[in-house]
């Protein structure tokens, strides 16, 4: 593998805050992860790079991240609708970059993730979609708890697992959509090279 494919800056944007580690920069553990990555989806993400500064952070965080996509029962589909819609709510350029061209390619259309800010059609998501996503805007404005009537809406579509799935995600993303914020992440350039077609979706 050539290290040359995700050791380059971009040009037009400014210099990071925190420098982006390279593969020649880190260790055995964090490169299997890089490397890992590169095969699945041809780069890096640049705040992956910025974390791994500290190994033991960075190497929990993919775990937990892993985690949160693909264990438990709910579709990686629906998981991403409400990461969209918490970055939307935190204004994460750096996230949404990423995360609404995985939803689209995961199916949600242009329409649907325009609804989400309340430009599309009311009828765009199923009484369970909008109830997850109303739990991504409650718990992303921090207006918890949520009432007796709101819960028992949720437990109407969702088990006390799928919960846990769904506000894994939604807290998961607004500690990464602040991350990215606070340091203007620049959003991670394309693809070096050719990703696994299922892996790809998935991350």
């Amino acid at each position: 593998m050539q290290a040359a494919l995700y050791d380059e800056e971009r040009e037009g944007f400014p210099m990071p805050r925190i420098s982006r580690l390279t593969r020649r920069e880190v260790d055995a553990a964090t490169g299997a992860i890089y490397d890992r990555y590169m095969q699945q989806r041809g780069n890096v993400p640049n705040m992956f790079r910025t974390v791994a500064h500290r190994p033991e952070i960075f190497q929990t965080m993919i775990a937990h991240f892993e985690a949160i996509l693909h264990t438990g029962t709910l579709p990686l589909r629906l998981k991403e609708l409400v990461i969209v819609r918490t970055s939307q709510l935190n204004h994460c350029d750096y996230c949404l970059a990423s995360h609404s061209r995985i939803a689209k390619k995961l199916g949600w259309t242009d329409a649907q993730l325009s609804a989400l800010e309340g430009s599309g059609p009311a009828d765009a998501f199923t009484p369970a979609e909008r109830c997850a996503l109303r739990l991504a805007e409650r718990m992303t404005r921090n207006e918890g708890p949520l009432t007796d009537e709101e819960w028992a809406d949720l437990r109407g579509f969702y088990s006390e697992g799928e919960v846990v799935e769904l506000m894994g995600a939604i807290g998961l993303f607004n500690y990464f959509n602040r991350f990215n914020n606070m340091l203007d992440m620049e959003p991670t350039g394309p693809a070096n090279a050719t990703p696994e077609p299922e892996a790809a979706l998935a991350q």
